[in-house]
């Protein structure tokens, strides 16, 4: 099984989180949204699986490259 890293493309804010640790997720599926340069960027899986971990909570500020979930697949 590969597993995926998802990683925060810019600093922002992250405003909600669709994903469950333990649970499916397709590719293409939110993961969360975050807020960049007053832009809302929904965050998606780039691979089917299952979400192992989500990093990320709603109001919480992230740096680009943090990790925002793991998916195994």
């Amino acid at each position: 099984m590969a597993e995926h890293i998802v990683e925060a493309p810019a600093p922002g804010k992250i405003l909600k989180v669709h994903a469950e640790a333990g649970k499916p997720i397709a590719a293409g599926d939110r993961i969360c949204i975050l807020e960049a340069l007053k832009m809302e960027l929904p965050i998606v899986a780039p691979a089917g699986g299952t979400v192992t971990a989500v990093h990320v909570a709603p109001g919480q500020t992230v740096e680009a490259g943090d990790p925002l979930a793991v998916i195994e697949g």
